[in-house]
């Protein structure tokens, strides 16, 4: 029995070694079979006989001078057809008609006009759908010249770039601005201080101080030709003014012309684009801001914005209308009673009135919301808000709730965290990033990250020499400012930056880490996803298909001198059309100024072809860390040019 095991192995492994001799049979008959089918297929010319001595014969009985020579041909003959012209295959965009020139796609006069006119809801952003984009580049006023450079701006700017004479007439006994020959002279003027905005402020500095460091940021609501923000610059504070694009022409792109930080915006239905507790001061002169009505939804939205501690300012009607009433045209029944309402509003946010002297009212926000919280059985409203992210800035619509501030253990704590004073604040670790809200983002990412941007910038002004020479840039655009490094390492030279934080569901909102460095910026989305619901009739379901557009700035054409963008269009990619975004950096950038995009190398190769059909003039070079570096740097300079005369006087 032992034996049969042993004689089972030894007939299986005799039938493994017949079954392997059969494969490598198989295998070597097959083998022969297509080499000798390959040799056929292959040979060219007369077929030879079998028998050596016949082709000996043959080919002896043959002449050698009669027989047939083939000429080698060693050239290749499938090349891939030759690459198009750089005419051909860089995307052309015409000009567009100069009717165009001051086109602010997301407030434009015309689409607004469609839009309800209750609470201003008409001159909100109302971008244009995808088929109403335009796809051509926007032309300069004729006889554009470059801005001229700070601090000469503040006072100064050319007539040819914004040729408009309205305000010249309509503000003429307040000082805004003036026409002198070729140019328009800015005497800092407002409609509560025709003096001039520099004695302005040195009697809110009486009242307030500006001086320490403790106020660095600021927010000027309905800010005309924004005077006072030029000239709290010379004190080291940084306001972004806003005003809508309405009957004033051109008050926001004056400001902007002169160096100034402005956007085109106003106070309607939706939040203003700016994260909670972002500015140390807020400011209205004679805004006409309806601050007493709808619930005081305007007020609290100005605390929202304001961070603990921080001063609200008001100058104009109705404050000291004992005086102005009869140069305001109202009753002082009117008067009286706006300023009961407006008294009231701020009351019940928990602020408290500092003081009240000749045309100024300053109310200060307490630094946390202890007493607040309890005295909500007091003041029923506006209720605690419990729902809305209180940094979710972009398209959100105003609520009468109160913004809560930040927790804290004890009634003398700053809520949100201590802010150093300014210029420390700059490198100082933010609130936002040492109470750990921001996942990912420590306090060794910050300070890494600085230092990082202060190498780029370093080598970014060895590529870009007007960024290097001092004073020829003033107005800065990051497109992705993730923590501000690129406009920290700026902050020695005359330059101011407008950093963006893109709107995406996959990015961490740090544009409040922004502010907290004693930086401004603003949220903006590069594309907006919309839904659109297609019903069927005949069938019992919905579809939903999410589509996108591009959407622009809300600011005027020629805004900035330089734009950077860090992978913003890998940002983007598949979900906006990378011509959009060009087309939009191409209105907003002044002529002869320049653009570095920082992305992949086959991504700056898609853009640097799409920028040659726009008459820029681009290089790509290599990384700081050298040519290895998959990603690069693209460098390029929109070339100067403006719209014919003729077509600009018809």
């Amino acid at each position: 029995m032992a034996c049969i095991p042993r004689r089972l192995s030894q007939i299986t492994l005799f039938n493994t070694k017949n079954l392997t001799l059969y494969h490598i049979t198989l295998v070597v008959i097959l083998c022969t079979s297509f080499y000798l089918i390959g040799i056929w297929q292959h040979s060219v010319g007369t077929t030879f006989s079998s028998s050596s001595s016949s082709a000996a014969a043959f080919l002896s009985s043959v002449p050698c001078s009669s027989l047939k020579t083939t000429q080698l041909d060693f050239l290749p003959h499938h090349l891939p057809p030759d690459p198009p012209s750089e005419t051909a295959r860089a995307a052309q965009f015409p000009p567009c008609d100069s009717s165009f020139s001051e086109y602010t796609p997301c407030e434009d006069v015309q689409r607004s006009l469609k839009f309800d006119r209750d609470m201003l809801i008409y001159r909100e952003r109302h971008c244009p759908e995808k088929d109403e984009l335009l796809k051509c580049r926007i032309p300069a006023p004729y006889g554009y010249k470059v801005p001229f450079r700070w601090p000469q701006g503040r006072e100064f700017a050319w007539f040819a770039n914004v040729p408009h004479k309205e305000l010249t007439v309509e503000k003429k006994n307040q000082n805004w601005i003036k026409v002198e020959g070729d140019r328009f002279r800015f005497p800092g003027g407002g409609t509560m201080f025709p003096h001039g905005a520099d004695a302005y402020i040195d009697d809110i500095d009486k009242l307030i101080n500006l001086r320490d460091g403790s106020i660095r940021t600021a927010i000027d609501t309905g800010c005309g030709v924004a005077s006072w923000g030029a000239y709290l610059l010379s004190r080291n504070i940084l306001a972004m003014s806003f005003a809508p694009r309405d009957t004033h022409e051109a008050q926001v792109q004056f400001a902007l012309e002169r160096g100034v930080p402005a956007m085109i915006g106003v106070m309607a239905s939706i939040r203003v684009p700016y994260p909670s507790r972002a500015f140390d001061m807020a400011h209205c002169s004679r805004c006409l801001i309806a601050w007493g009505q709808y619930d005081g939804l305007y007020l609290i939205e100005v605390d929202r914005v304001l961070r603990p501690g921080g001063y609200w300012i008001l100058s104009g009607p109705p404050i000291n209308w004992q005086k102005h009433w009869k140069g305001w045209n109202r009753t002082t029944d009117d008067l009286k009673s706006e300023q009961s309402r407006i008294e009231t509003v701020a009351k019940s946010l928990c602020w408290k009135k500092l003081v009240q002297k000749d045309d100024l009212a300053i109310w200060q926000k307490p630094t946390n919301h202890v007493h607040c919280k309890a005295n909500r059985k007091v003041f029923k409203r506006p209720p605690i808000c419990h729902t809305q992210n209180p940094d979710m800035a972009w398209y959100t619509k105003l609520e009468t709730c109160l913004t809560p501030l930040p927790h804290v253990s004890n009634i003398k704590e700053i809520a949100g965290g201590q802010l150093a004073k300014w210029p420390e604040r700059l490198n100082a670790i933010p609130p936002r990033i040492s109470s750990g809200s921001l996942p990912g983002i420590t306090e060794t990412v910050f300070v890494e990250n600085s230092e990082l941007w202060k190498k780029r910038v370093e080598y970014y002004k060895t590529i870009d020499h007007q960024l290097a020479e001092t004073g020829r840039y003033r107005n800065l655009l990051d497109m992705n400012a993730y923590l501000g490094g690129f406009a920290a390492a700026l902050v020695d030279d005359p330059v101011w930056v407008m950093n963006i934080v893109p709107v995406e569901a996959d990015q961490i909102n740090t544009l409040g880490v922004v502010y907290e460095r004693g930086l401004i910026g603003t949220y903006q989305n590069w594309y907006l996803t919309f839904a659109l619901f297609l019903f069927f009739l005949f069938v019992p379901f919905i579809m939903c298909l999410f589509l996108h557009r591009c959407e622009a700035m809300s600011t005027y054409p020629r805004t900035y001198d330089f734009i950077h963008g860090d992978a913003i269009f890998s940002l983007y990619k598949d979900r906006c059309e990378m011509e959009d975004i060009v087309l939009e950096m191409d209105r907003i950038l002044r002529p002869e100024s320049s653009v570095i995009i920082r992305d992949d190398v086959d991504v700056l190769m898609k853009l640097k072809n799409m920028m040659d059909g726009m008459q820029w003039d681009g290089r790509i070079v290599d990384h700081e860390e050298g040519p290895h570096e998959r990603t690069k740097i693209l460098f390029a300079v929109k070339q100067y040019w403006v719209a014919s005369p003729l077509s600009q006087n018809q």
